[in-house]
């Protein structure tokens, strides 16, 4: 960009677009939205802008540099001629001149109340200042007719200043749902599995700030083998408090295997592949439950606006009361949903359902005095499928119930990351019997590692003397471990007794995760049952379909 930068251009399009780059919220927004707008066309130039007067500008530049985007400097604007400036942030202080200024919503409508960074007081958060308006050159994207009606009510100034183009961002999650299992898969969330994402906003009436220990509650509380839980948090926590802090301060729920999803992009997938979602007044849980996902409330701000579709959401989703059983309100929201529960309130916020595409770039060629080009209107994409956003568990309290007669007996295993045991609420579980710890070889903490009844061998062995080897060592290395397990390639799993036994496991279906078959051992050693050929009935909580059928029978000498 300047005055004579024609002089290095190879591509000298027509019109320059800029980009205003203040927050990550908003840049993603643009980022997520423009390619599809402007895609193969050589007439326009598009440069990003990098406005550092926010807040919450830290990650702006990085997520810039990663995208590949020009970057010029926000003082650097004055001195050129754009032919549209293009804002997801209302918050920008546009340099004079007559060029068009676009403004998208980086959320849904006008619904929340923010603190004015101009003022001690607040203000209504996705409308650009009077002194913009006034000039005639603002325009403000809705999704939906009920926003401009908000917006002449709280800005009369506003009058003819907006464009109803819909939502990209819904019709990107609508019309990716039928790519939830590969998401589902992507995140290793098992079919079996549920998955209860946690949505917050920023600001001190948000949920993460309201219920700062919901997700170790959470996971301390929902069986690990049937459940994952993730969150999605707004970027403005990431940008204001920083990555860092904000896995410290998760540390026990990242270790119990938390999907934390990261800021750009992978929010998306995450809440697409979602069977529960538990959230605040944010846009990210408007968006879910308008989805069409079964929702629980945790909180609820006072700035969240009167009259819009969020309040309207309010009004009809049920509340989570973060201090009593949180497996059961899970249990009973997935059961009593209904898909068109939330229809209204997405019909009050969201318009022009699967068109956002096609209006907005009508809109922005428009703005920009061209032509649109020949090709079809874009639609909405299907979202890309997101990185693995967890570490592995490594640690379990593994409870396990015995019932049956002595001969098939059936052995209920649940599973709770310990890394939250501090977090459990001691809600009734049944059938218990007994429990113990277990850790994979690759637990970090040794205080763990020393006192668990059962190691596991993170990784089959490749042979059953490699098995054996490993776990005469474990014992021998850790006198207080009871049992030591492995899988062996292709052929169960062995399980290494204290009194030198050791039981071979196999198991009807697919290979199990092997701290599966050491737990049914050790339920079956501390009920008194023979391990001479017994037959077991492996239960794994209620959401898988089918039980597991195991044999337990002591390992033939390898020699």
């Amino acid at each position: 960009m300047g005055h004579d930068a024609h002089r290095w251009s190879t591509f000298r399009g027509q019109r320059t677009l800029v980009v205003a780059a203040r927050t990550v919220t908003s840049t993603v927004r643009a980022l997520e939205t423009l390619p599809s707008l402007v895609r193969d066309d050589s007439r326009v130039t598009v440069v990003f802008a990098y406005d550092p007067t926010s807040a919450f500008n830290a990650g702006v530049l990085d997520l810039l540099r990663d995208t590949g985007c020009r970057v010029m400097p926000w003082e650097q604007l004055g001195h050129t001629t754009p032919d549209l400036i293009l804002s997801a942030s209302e918050n920008i202080d546009v340099p004079e001149g007559d060029c068009p200024v676009l403004v998208l919503p980086h959320g849904v409508g006008f619904q929340k109340l923010v603190p004015d960074s101009r003022s001690p007081h607040d203000r209504l958060s996705g409308v650009v200042k009077d002194s913009l308006l006034e000039t005639g050159r603002a325009w403000l994207a809705v999704s939906h007719p009920a926003q401009e009606e908000q917006l002449l009510a709280a800005h009369p100034k506003a009058a003819g200043r907006t464009l109803l183009v819909g939502d990209p961002c819904f019709d990107e999650l609508v019309g990716s749902r039928p790519h939830r299992e590969t998401y589902r898969e992507a995140m290793g969330v098992a079919e079996h599995q549920r998955l209860v994402m946690v949505s917050s906003t920023w600001g001190p009436t948000s949920l993460l700030a309201s219920h700062p220990e919901l997700l170790p509650r959470l996971l301390a509380q929902l069986p690990c083998d049937e459940y994952r839980v993730g969150a999605i948090v707004h970027p403005n926590v990431w940008s204001a408090h920083g990555a860092w802090q904000m896995r410290t301060l998760q540390a026990a729920a990242l270790d119990a295997g938390l999907l934390l999803m990261p800021t750009v992009h992978a929010w998306r997938p995450g809440l697409v592949a979602a069977d529960v979602l538990i959230g605040d007044h944010g846009s990210v849980t408007l968006y879910g439950a308008s989805a069409g996902t079964p929702l629980l409330l945790a909180a609820f701000g006072r700035d969240a606006v009167p009259g819009t579709a969020v309040h309207h959401l309010a009004a009809v989703a049920p509340r989570l009361n973060a201090h009593q059983d949180l497996r059961r309100q899970v249990e009973d929201v997935a059961r009593e949903h209904t898909p068109r529960r939330y229809a209204a309130v997405a019909e009050h916020a969201f318009a022009e359902s699967g068109h956002a595409l096609a209006r907005l770039r009508t809109a922005v060629y428009h703005l920009l005095k061209l032509s649109e080009p020949p090709s079809p209107p874009p639609s909405p994409l299907a979202l890309p499928v997101p990185d693995p956003p967890a570490s592995p568990v490594t640690s379990w309290q593994v409870s396990t119930g015995v019932t049956g007669d002595g001969e098939e007996p059936t052995v209920t295993v649940c599973r709770f990351p310990a890394a939250v045991s501090a977090h459990d609420a001691a809600v009734p579980r049944s059938p218990v019997s007994f429990t113990h710890l277990a850790c994979t070889d690759d637990e970090r903490d040794r205080r763990l590692a020393e006192s668990a009844s059962v190691l596991i061998l993170l990784r089959p062995a490749s042979t059953a003397v490699g098995a054996l080897r490993w776990i005469e060592d474990t014992l021998t290395r850790l006198p207080g471990c009871l049992l030591a397990a492995s899988g062996v390639r292709g052929n169960g799993c062995l399980v290494g007794l204290r009194d030198g036994r050791t039981v071979e496991v196999t198991a009807t279906g697919p290979a199990l995760d092997p701290g599966l078959p050491a737990a049914v051992v050790y339920a079956c050693l501390r009920a008194g049952l023979r391990l001479n050929g017994t037959l077991v009935t492996l239960r794994i909580g209620d959401l898988r379909d089918e039980d597991v059928i195991l044999r337990l029978r002591p390992a033939r000498p390898t020699g």
